[in-house]
């Protein structure tokens, strides 16, 4: 590990699944960290998720390197009575432990925050959760389509006018999520610095697709009159909408009331400056219909170059919508190390997803590809203090994986 970065001597055990927690665990690795990845002897599903529809089906295991980079890997089975040594030596070893197994079924494994405080009392324990620790929900499963998602409201707004709720990108609410969760180890470990004492911080999927939704949900919260669900055709403001460029180009434009008379100009239609059907404001909101169809018409007739010509003369703020395909070639992206190096993982997996926190001055660890099943079981447990005979036990008895595995 690096020896002069950020989070360089912090040492963090991450027992969750998925992608929220392990992606927080990501993003001290980034800065240093040495985490140390614990998973089932059989290993986590989600390293199968290149293979697991709609995903995006491929030879390379890219969801798994994504979330799981730069770690360490033991197998354990945390079932097994044998591994409550081996669990409580990782707990004493650690200053942050991630988990976000379900309540009901971290009681029974006694992974609670006071099952494993008395082990480590300087530890952060930060724990994910889907609906959070209280309530009538809070034992429920969860995943971020589901708690980010659906639960929040969110899924209920991402839609058009007329349409069903659609599937929302794998993944987003749960990388959301794990800036929060990031963010509240990163608040804890400073109060740690300050008062000595160690932490049990949490977030949920709810809370964090809710977060995301505020405007809205705070909207709720005081009785405010809501538009309809968006329609392109029918927009509450045409200024705010999504259009096409004569190549099927789709963009998103918004135009400030500050920038309206310079756009007007730019797009070659000075004329709805005065056009009373819009110039007067009190006629404005009952003809925004006909001004959409003005637009529609007025940036069908240029390709997408010629409109982002226009709009960054004008300064005005727009967004072409991009596919994948088309996102990965965006210079921007590695001009801003958004997309850098990825060591080891082989195939065609040669580059990741940095993530989105830089630090001028601070150069991040380069991107390792992530453990196999168990890899540094021997390393790590011999780190631990057990030796090579304890670890043959524990490998016998089905606590540990039973062979070294290279990457997926």
């Amino acid at each position: 590990m690096a020896s002069n970065n950020i989070f360089s001597g912090l040492k963090v055990v991450d027992l969750a699944s998925f992608i929220a927690g392990p992606s927080a665990a990501v993003i001290l690795s980034d800065f240093g960290a040495d985490v140390i990845k614990v998973e089932p002897p059989s290993g986590e599903l989600w390293r199968h998720a290149n293979k697991m529809p709609p995903q995006p089906v491929a030879d390379d295991a890219y969801p798994w390197h994504l979330a799981n980079r730069n770690k360490r890997g033991v197998g354990l089975d945390l079932k097994s009575p044998n591994a409550r040594q081996v669990l409580e030596k990782l707990v004493k070893w650690a200053d942050v432990l991630i988990v976000n197994t379900p309540h009901p079924a971290r009681a029974r494994l006694k992974l609670e925050y006071e099952d494993v405080v008395k082990w480590n009392p300087r530890l952060i324990y930060a724990d994910i959760t889907g609906f959070g620790d209280k309530g009538p929900d809070a034992d429920l499963p969860g995943f971020d389509i589901t708690s980010y998602w659906a639960r929040s409201g969110l899924l209920s707004m991402t839609r058009d006018a007329g349409l069903p709720p659609t599937w929302p990108v794998a993944g987003s609410g749960d990388n959301a999520t794990a800036m929060g969760l990031y963010s509240a180890i990163v608040t804890a470990l400073y109060r740690r610095e300050r008062t000595g004492e160690g932490a049990h911080v949490t977030t949920s999927l709810l809370a964090q697709g809710v977060w995301s939704a505020s405007v809205s949900i705070q909207a709720a919260l005081c009785d405010a009159k809501f538009f309809g669900l968006h329609d392109r055709a029918h927009p509450a403001n045409a200024a705010m909408n999504v259009y096409r460029s004569m190549d099927d180009a789709w963009f998103v434009l918004i135009i400030t009331p500050d920038k309206v008379a310079a756009v007007a100009k730019a797009i070659g239609r000075p004329d709805l400056l005065t056009d009373p059907r819009f110039a007067d404001p009190s006629k404005l909101t009952a003809n925004m219909t006909q001004l959409a169809a003005i637009l529609d018409e007025t940036f069908c007739s240029k390709p997408m170059a010629h409109w982002y010509e226009v709009f960054s003369g004008a300064h005005v703020t727009f967004g072409a919508v991009r596919g994948p395909q088309e996102v990965i070639n965006d210079p921007q992206l590695r001009a801003n190390d958004i997309v850098v190096a990825l060591e080891g993982a082989g195939g065609k997996l040669t580059s990741t997803i940095s993530s989105p926190i830089q630090v001028h001055g601070v150069a991040k660890a380069p991107a390792r590809r992530a453990p196999g099943i168990g890899e540094h079981n021997e390393q790590v447990l011999s780190e631990l203090g057990f030796s090579a005979a304890e670890i043959d036990d524990l490998r016998a008895s089905g606590a540990l994986s039973k062979a070294k595995e290279h990457a997926a």
